[in-house]
């Protein structure tokens, strides 16, 4: 079965109710259609009810019982929403009738319907930019209670027939965090632990990448992974962890018999953490690129409740995908 598969075979039947900001765009729609099919999740589109029905009869199809709209223009629930956000902003001087404004805006509306449980995780960037996303986000639904900090990774999906190794793996922080200090980077790795968990139900592997192995080169860069790792398993005790390492040895059970050949990892890593948002980047790219890798994100993690950026140019199968991703999240972040 290809990973992907998996993915929507795990969360088929779901009831998280995940927002969809631009529920107008064809593309969202199509998306939407997709995911009632597949069962992956209950659907709440925002934007001008019209306009979505519209595009629905487009489409020759009907909205179910799974599928709700929201107009903000007109929606009941602008006046508790409003509260919310101005609840969260007037620190900043915020005014209510600034923070009505702000709730009437289709991403701001969806990441608030999520903060006030309303839903269970929201998807938007199909229209807006990431910057708008990332940054509604943060300031309405906020950062998990026991973390101060918003990361991202990107699942990888090896399904090729010229992939060795087939199946998901994930590559943190690829799009967030620039240079994580060694608490942030442990951080990071716990935070991927539990991301991998929740979508594959796999067990996590967690790899310290370096460009040195076990003290194989002196460096304050070198030093700074060594620390993370052992932060991490002070953390998590049972987390199968081990770093610093680099990717061979993490990746190629071979070469970490020669290199770590005492490693709980043996050299079969499934989640990798990069040591900055340089060498991640760079790294997913080529996977990507040259390695015929699928990458699906990049999907933040850290969040009190799930919300993912698309890129602008995404398609409906992308949209469909992301859904599915934040749905096993929100699944996760309950259990």
């Amino acid at each position: 079965m290809k990973p992907l598969e998996m993915l929507l075979g795990n969360i088929a039947g779901s009831q998280q109710k995940i927002v969809l900001s631009e529920g107008a765009d064809p593309r969202v729609v199509q998306a939407t259609i997709a995911a009632r099919q597949h069962g992956i999740a209950r659907i709440a589109l925002v934007g001008p009810e019209q306009d979505i029905l519209e595009q629905f009869a487009r489409a020759n199809a009907t909205l179910d019982d799974g599928v709700e709209i929201h107009d903000p223009a007109t929606s009941p629930l602008i006046g508790e929403l409003a509260q919310a956000y101005h609840d969260r902003r007037k620190h900043k001087g915020v005014s209510l009738e600034q923070a009505t404004a702000e709730a009437r805006k289709p991403h701001v509306y969806a990441a608030l319907l999520v903060k006030t449980g309303y839903a269970d995780g929201t998807v938007g960037g199909a229209v807006v930019t990431t910057a708008e996303i990332v940054r509604t986000a943060i300031q309405v639904i906020g950062a998990k209670p026991e973390s101060n900090l918003i990361s991202s990774f990107f699942l990888m999906l090896f399904c090729q027939p010229h992939h060795g190794k087939k199946g998901a793996h994930i590559f943190a922080d690829c799009a967030l965090v620039v240079d994580p200090d060694a608490g942030e980077m442990a951080q990071i790795a716990l935070d991927s632990a539990n991301s991998f968990s929740a979508l594959t139900g796999e067990t996590p592997r967690v790899a310290m990448l370096s460009f040195s192995t076990r003290g194989s080169a002196t460096h304050e860069r070198v030093s700074k992974v060594a620390a993370a790792t052992e932060i991490s398993r002070e953390a998590a005790p049972t987390l199968l962890i081990d770093g610093e390492l680099q990717f061979d040895a993490a990746y190629v059970p071979e070469v970490a018999a020669r290199k770590a050949e005492d490693s709980p990892l043996q050299g079969d890593a499934n989640v990798f953490v990069f040591p900055n948002l340089e060498s991640g980047n760079i790294a997913y790219k080529i996977a990507q690129r040259i390695g015929g890798a699928s990458a699906i994100g990049p999907i933040l993690q850290g969040l009190a409740k799930p919300a993912n950026d698309l890129s602008r140019g995404c398609s409906a199968d992308d949209i469909l995908n992301l859904i599915a991703v934040t749905a096993a999240q929100a699944g996760g972040l309950e259990g």
